[in-house]
């Protein structure tokens, strides 16, 4: 029986997320993020652009900015979200809105004036800070030896999948500093092909619930700092595991894949 995600149910089964805390790079504290159910979050994410070019950098802090707006929402906390950029060129202001497309970026979705000022959140790259308040979220510089950005190039001709290049970014701690490399763009590539056959295989079976045991160690990992590789772990663990069902591993593949969003489920009904 082939079958899309029920997010209804994964959702039945318990919330990955819960209190979201970050390290504020102002304080270099853990702080709860101030947010409400119910309530909007207001976020801003500075991209510097320097020489008036979107890079590596610039992509990263957008994809840690969709992952918290991912898990504040999962949790039931709306996010209103904006870009601090400065003036670009034409050319690089369509590669930007390939990124936000290509990746799987929420666009914005709110105008916070040029600098964000009316932000309580604010994720910064490459150490670029340009507002006196909220939350401080700091995102580690990326250093390229690949001469383009997989899936990123405006006419699209490499043919790599961009979400390769999440994969990369989301496993490794958002504040520590990244090199892109071709090998791990292509084994992240491979990963993401083999994870999308096994959820496939998954969706045949009959549904079970997330085990509870999974569900917490899930939410452990991105309720503190935005944890994305230890949620990959988990992913990997409930892979291998010989006594979770498929039924289950599908629905947290399913589930845990809202907050990753590396769309896990692409395969499903498809073979």
């Amino acid at each position: 029986m082939n079958r899309e995600p029920d997010l209804n149910r994964s959702a039945r089964s318990g919330s990955v997320g819960g209190v979201l805390r970050v390290i504020d790079g102002r304080t270099n504290r853990l702080v709860e993020l101030p947010a409400v159910r119910g309530r909007l979050l207001r976020m801003c994410v500075h991209l510097p652009c320097p020489d008036g070019a979107v890079g590596g950098t610039e992509v990263r802090a957008l994809l840690v900015g969709d992952v918290l707006l991912r898990a504040a929402e999962t949790g039931g906390v709306q996010v209103g979200y904006a870009l601090a950029v400065p003036e670009l060129p034409p050319e690089q202001t369509r590669t930007l809105n390939r990124v936000v497309a290509a990746l799987g970026i929420h666009p914005p979705s709110e105008d916070l004036g040029g600098d964000g000022g009316t932000a309580t959140v604010h994720v910064f790259a490459d150490g670029h800070r340009d507002a006196e308040r909220g939350v401080w979220i700091e995102v580690g510089r990326v250093q390229q030896t690949t001469a383009t950005l997989p899936g990123l190039d405006l006419d699209g001709a490499d043919g790599a999948d961009p979400l390769a290049l999440r994969l990369v970014l989301l496993g490794h701690d958002y504040r520590e500093p990244v090199t892109l490399t071709a090998h791990a763009l292509t084994e992240a590539g491979r990963t993401l092909t083999h994870w999308r056959d096994c959820v496939a295989g998954w969706a045949r079976m009959p549904s079970k619930p997330i085990p509870a045991d999974v569900r917490r160690r899930a939410r452990a990992a991105i309720d503190v700092d935005l944890g994305t590789p230890g949620v990959m772990n988990v992913l990997r663990h409930v892979e291998a595991a010989q006594d979770i069902p498929d039924g289950a591993k599908f629905e947290t593949f399913a589930y845990l894949d809202r907050i990753l969003g590396l769309e896990l489920s692409r395969e499903v009904g498809r073979s």
